[in-house]
């Protein structure tokens, strides 16, 4: 019951961010930690516990989202435009500014497990615009092929990757400050 508790509040961003409506939100989370109390059993520790707990969310997300649609209650993401800001990063022979160019974040496993790394990533998802990181999510987090976000956000594919392109960016620099520089997203 801790390590639900614990996690709750990660749950809750996260549903909020693809749903949002707070009281959606509530009622994924709450669903998602229900059915996780009711087969807390048939965990079987081949991830780890919150992967498992997200993943049960996710499922819970994308029904809502479903059922939001078939009510005609799904809002479609809006068009942004970043392109000045994405074009500043690289030369004009496609290559990465140099000053532009990302740095080494560390080891990889040794990066994942430090907690202080994910508050960054956290507050840097919150940033993000809000089409930017639910495309990123559904893609990254939630594991959604590029054709089922396309279908669920109701967006054409190249229109899929520019997000998800734009998204990847901006978290990349926004950890890159608040991971390597020890300053706060």
């Amino acid at each position: 019951m801790q390590r639900l508790a614990a996690v709750r509040p990660r749950l809750l961003s996260f549903a909020r961010l693809h749903l949002r409506q707070n009281t959606a939100a509530e009622d994924a989370v709450q669903d998602a930690l229900e059915a996780a109390i009711e087969k807390d059993a048939s965990f079987s520790g081949r991830s780890g516990y919150e992967t498992w707990v997200f993943g049960i969310l996710k499922h819970k997300i994308l029904d809502i989202m479903r059922a939001q649609k078939r009510q005609g209650l799904w809002q479609p993401l809006e068009d942004e435009s970043d392109d000045d800001a994405i074009d500043r990063q690289f030369q004009q022979s496609g290559r990465w500014q140099k000053e532009a160019r990302p740095s080494s974040w560390g080891e990889p496993e040794a990066v994942f497990e430090n907690e202080r790394f994910w508050k960054v990533f956290d507050a840097c998802m919150i940033v993000l615009p809000d089409t930017q990181a639910r495309v990123f999510s559904l893609r990254e987090l939630m594991g959604l092929t590029t054709e089922q976000i396309c279908r669920e956000l109701a967006i054409k594919e190249n229109n899929c990757w520019i997000i998800l392109h734009r998204a990847r960016l901006r978290l990349r620099s926004c950890i890159e400050q608040g991971w390597l520089t020890g300053e706060d997203a």
